[in-house]
C-alpha cells in the first residue's frame, strides 16, 4: 500500500508534525495514531474545526461537505475526511476564519458580535 509523508504545521501550538499516511486512510486519524494532537470536532467533514490550508501536494476529500468547492479550489481542506495523494505540507487554520470565509456572506451585518441584552419592560 502506498504511503505518503504529511507535514502538518499546527498554528495553535507552533508545532510541526510529520506523519506517514497510507493512501486509503484519513489524514487526521493517521496523525492521531502517530501521536499528533490536532484540532477536530465532528470527524464527518461537516464543520471547519480541522480545516487546513494546503501549502504543497495533493489530497482527495470527497466527503468535505463543510467546505464549499470554491474554498477547496483555494487550497483549503478538512483533515478528518482527507486522503493523501502525494507527499503533503498543510497548515492548520483558525476555525472562525474559515467559517467566516465559508458562511460570512450569509450574515446580513457581518460577523455576530456580543452585546448587551435588550431591556425588557
Amino acid at each position: 500500500m502506498t504511503s505518503y509523508t504529511v507535514r502538518i504545521r499546527d498554528r495553535r501550538t507552533n508545532t510541526l508534525h510529520t506523519v506517514q499516511v497510507p493512501r486509503d486512510r484519513y489524514i487526521l486519524q493517521s496523525a492521531e495514531n502517530q501521536g499528533a494532537n490536532l484540532p477536530f470536532a465532528c470527524r464527518n467533514g461537516a464543520c471547519t474545526s480541522c480545516a487546513v490550508r494546503i501549502l504543497s501536494g495533493d489530497l482527495y476529500q470527497p466527503e468535505a461537505m463543510g467546505l464549499s468547492p470554491k474554498l477547496q479550489q483555494q487550497g483549503y481542506a478538512l483533515l478528518c475526511v482527507s486522503y493523501p495523494r502525494s507527499d503533503l505540507e498543510v497548515e492548520t487554520q483558525d476555525e472562525d476564519e474559515v467559517y467566516e470565509l465559508q458562511f460570512g456572506r450569509y450574515f446580513g451585518k457581518g460577523t455576530v458580535r456580543q452585546g448587551l441584552p435588550l431591556d425588557e419592560d
